[in-house]
């Protein structure tokens, strides 16, 4: 995507925050790469507890202004590709060693919940299939899962703050809120750590099994584990779209995070 950041930076992050990051390059549509990434888990660690499949890579490839006839078919085709048949592949290979140990957690990372999804289209064709297919995905391995005592869900974060995302605004994370002057509704936006709290939160929980299968969200799982953003506050981005921004009220976050 001929991004600045780097997976080495990202492992850094990772210690920084009192785990071991350890930056692995994988393409994940090779299978044998990926088998070769499990093998090495295994190897070293000897068990997977937790499996995030958050690939995805679309974002220059989709266009929000062209419908299905008229989009570029290589570029929507690859989209699919990255969104799903990556978390196949990953999952194909990493769930024999995640079920070895009873209590493991699949958590596919997504945009939208169940029902926002349902209910809305997504802008464009392929990007709307590509992030509904992955919440189907997580119910369908949650029920292969599930006799095995594994749980997976499917979980997005809400209007996110990514690298990306602040350098389309012209803005970086320490004054982000400069954005709202061009777009007031990125007041309910969130940083990654939020919906990577909400990670943590769901594999601390001896009691995971109970979402099982489920759409959650990281606002939706603030209000239950008791967790915020790095700022202190609980963004819910999704019910904010719902009953906010969708409807066509001014941007007002009071009462939502």
């Amino acid at each position: 995507m001929d991004r600045p950041e780097t997976i080495e930076e990202t492992a850094e992050l990772v210690t920084a925050a009192g785990g071991t990051g350890i930056a692995v390059q994988v393409d994940h549509l090779v299978p044998e790469q990926v088998r070769a990434l499990v093998e090495r888990i295994d190897a070293e660690q000897g068990r997977l507890d937790v499996l995030v499949n958050d690939i995805w890579g679309g974002e220059q490839l989709f266009s929000w202004d062209e419908k299905l006839w008229e989009h570029d078919l290589d570029k929507g085709l690859r989209i699919l590709r990255l969104a799903i048949d990556t978390h196949i592949l990953t999952s194909h290979y990493a769930l024999p060693l995640l079920i070895r140990r009873p209590g493991g957690l699949v958590v596919e990372m997504t945009d939208g919940t169940l029902e926002y999804n349902s209910a809305n289209y997504r802008v464009s064709f392929f990007y709307d299939l590509a992030k509904t297919a992955v919440l189907r995905m997580a119910f369908a391995q949650s029920k292969e899962l599930a006799e095995h005592a594994g749980t997976a869900v499917a979980l997005t974060p809400g209007w996110l703050r990514s690298e990306m995302m602040l350098e389309h605004y012209g803005v970086t994370e320490e004054n982000w809120r400069d954005a709202l002057t061009a777009e007031p509704h990125f007041a309910i936006s969130e940083t990654p750590a939020y919906v990577g709290r909400a990670v943590a939160a769901l594999a601390a929980d001896p009691e995971v099994a109970r979402w099982n299968g489920q759409s959650l969200s990281s606002g939706q799982l603030a209000q239950v584990y008791g967790f915020t953003d790095l700022d202190g506050s609980r963004p819910d981005a999704w019910r904010y779209l719902v009953e906010v921004q969708d409807t066509g009220k001014p941007a007002d976050v009071t009462g939502y995070r």
